[in-house]
C-alpha cells in the first residue's frame, strides 16, 4: 500500500509578508457555512453552469466535489492543487468568490452551528451526530469502512469538516482537503 503523503502547509508557511496577513478565499456553499480555503491552493477559476462529475483541465481528468446540490444550477468551479497532480480537484459551486486578508489572531475557532448538524431521528438508534452519520444511507458505497474518520460522502458535511471558524462574524467551515482529494482518486480508480 502506497503511503499518504501530507500537505506540509502550516498557517505560519501560508502568511504573506504583508503585515502577517493571512490570504484565504471564501467560496459559497449551500446547507452549509461557505467554505474558507488559503488562497495560494487555487488553480484556476472557471464559469462553469452544468452539474459534473469531472473537468478536464489542462489535458488532466480532474474529479469534482459539489458545494450545492444536484437542483441547484451550479455557476463555476475552482481547480485545488493537491499533494500531486493525481489529487487535485474542482469545487463546483454557486455564486462569486470573495477574497480576504485577515490575521490569524482574527481567526477563532467555533463549533459548526446547530442548523448543520444532522438531524438525529427520535426511533433511530444513534445517540450522537457522529452516531448518525455512522448509521445513515449516504450516496457512496461504505460497506467496507470500518471508522467514522474514513467514512465520506458530499452530503454529510462531519465527513469532510476539519474546523469551523469564524471571521468578522461570520462562521466559514474548513474543509480536509487532503480527506477529500483522496477519496475523490479512490472513486476515479
Amino acid at each position: 500500500m502506497n503511503k499518504i503523503i501530507k500537505h506540509s502547509f502550516e498557517a505560519v508557511s501560508l502568511l504573506t509578508a504583508e503585515n502577517g496577513l493571512l490570504s484565504v478565499t471564501i467560496i459559497p456553499a449551500v446547507g452549509q457555512p461557505d467554505w474558507v480555503i488559503p488562497s495560494t491552493l487555487i488553480l484556476d477559476l472557471v464559469e462553469y453552469d452544468e452539474y459534473i462529475w469531472t473537468y478536464v483541465w489542462q489535458q488532466q481528468d480532474i474529479a469534482i466535489f459539489h458545494l450545492q446540490p444536484r437542483d441547484i444550477t451550479p455557476t463555476s468551479l475552482v481547480i485545488l492543487e493537491g499533494n500531486t497532480d493525481v489529487h487535485r480537484f474542482g469545487l463546483q459551486f454557486k455564486g462569486a468568490l470573495k477574497s480576504l486578508q485577515v490575521r490569524i489572531s482574527d481567526v477563532k475557532d467555533v463549533p459548526l452551528p446547530a442548523e448543520y448538524m444532522p438531524v438525529i431521528e427520535e426511533n433511530s438508534e444513534a445517540e450522537t451526530a457522529a452516531d448518525a452519520i455512522l448509521t445513515s444511507d449516504i450516496l457512496i458505497n461504505t460497506t467496507s469502512y470500518s471508522s467514522f474518520d474514513a467514512k465520506f460522502s458530499e452530503s454529510n458535511i462531519l465527513s469532510y469538516l476539519f474546523e469551523c471558524v469564524e471571521i468578522e462574524g461570520e462562521v466559514y467551515l474548513i474543509p480536509d482537503l487532503d480527506k477529500i482529494a483522496h477519496h475523490l482518486v479512490d472513486l476515479d480508480s
